[in-house]
C-alpha cells in the first residue's frame, strides 16, 4: 500500500476519466536512457494501468456479490485524485464475515487466491497483479459502519465504493511504526486531500499514536492543517 508521488504511466487515466497531461519528450531534446542504465535502476516500476485494470475487474466481481466494500490504499488515494504511480497491489476492504462468499467468486474468474500465514487479510494474483481483501486495517477491524462512509467514485471510468478521506488517513497513520513511518509518502496525500479530511477526527482515533502525533504536528508546522486548539498551551504545573 505504498505511495510514489507521480503521474500516472502512459495510457492511463486520472480518476476524473481524463487522461493526464505529461510531460513529452521536448523537441531537440536528449535521447531515451539506454536500457541497462544505473540510473532507471533507482526507478520503481509503475504498474499504473495493469493495476486499475485488475481494479476494475475485481471490483466488478465484488458488486455482483453484493458484500459490502471499499476500495482501500494507494489505488484509493488514486480515485480521490491524488497524483500516485501505482507500484504494487490493489487493496479492498472487506468484512471478515464476508470472505467465504466472495472469494470463491475470484476463483470462478480466474482471480489465484492465496491464503497468507496472516489471519487479517486473503491474498490474490491476477496478470502479475497483487490483490489484497484486506478485514482489518492497521490493526482495527473493517466494519459496517467504515464501509458504508465510503464514496462512490470513479476509477478508470468504472464507479466504485473508496474509503472516505478521512478513513484513509487514519488508516495510514495508525500503520506508522518505529520500524515503519516514511512520512514522505503520505505528506502529498494529506495536501491533496486536506480540505475533505476532518483533522478533529484523525487527531481522536490516532492521539495513542506517537508517530501520528508527530506527523500531524509537522502538518501544522507546514501550514497544511490548522494548529489543534489550545495545542500549543504550557501545560498546567
Amino acid at each position: 500500500m505504498n505511495l510514489v508521488e507521480g503521474a500516472p504511466a502512459p495510457g492511463g487515466t486520472a480518476a476524473n476519466g481524463r487522461r493526464p497531461a505529461g510531460p513529452g519528450p521536448a523537441a531537440g531534446g536528449s535521447a531515451a536512457r539506454p536500457a541497462g542504465d544505473p540510473r532507471e535502476q533507482d526507478l520503481p516500476p509503475d504498474h499504473t494501468q495493469a493495476i486499475l485494470e485488475v481494479t476494475k475487474e475485481v471490483a466488478a466481481v465484488l458488486k455482483s456479490s453484493g458484500c459490502a466494500f471499499a476500495l482501500v490504499g494507494s489505488v484509493a488515494a488514486y480515485a480521490h485524485g491524488i497524483p500516485v504511480r501505482l507500484q504494487h497491489d490493489v487493496d479492498f476492504a472487506v468484512r471478515r464475515e464476508d470472505a467465504d462468499q466472495v472469494t470463491p467468486l475470484l476463483a470462478e474468474q480466474g482471480i489465484e487466491i492465496v491464503e497468507p500465514p496472516e489471519d487479517w487479510l486473503i491474498k490474490g494474483r491476477r496478470s502479475g497483479e497483487h490483490i489484497d481483501l484486506i478485514f482489518s486495517l492497521a490493526g482495527r477491524p473493517v466494519t459496517t459502519e467504515l464501509l458504508d462512509r465510503a464514496e462512490t467514485l470513479p476509477v478508470d471510468s468504472v464507479h466504485m465504493p473508496v474509503i472516505h478521506p478521512t478513513d484513509l488517513m487514519i488508516g495510514r497513520l495508525a500503520a506508522f511504526s518505529e520500524h515503519h513511518c516514511d512520512f514522505g509518502r503520505l505528506l502529498p496525500v494529506a495536501r491533496g486531500l486536506r480540505e475533505r479530511v476532518d483533522w478533529d477526527r484523525v487527531r481522536e482515533e490516532t492521539e495513542d499514536r506517537p508517530m501520528a502525533a508527530a506527523f500531524l504536528y509537522l502538518l501544522e508546522r507546514l501550514d497544511v492543517i490548522e494548529p489543534r486548539p489550545g495545542g500549543g498551551e504550557e501545560p498546567d504545573a
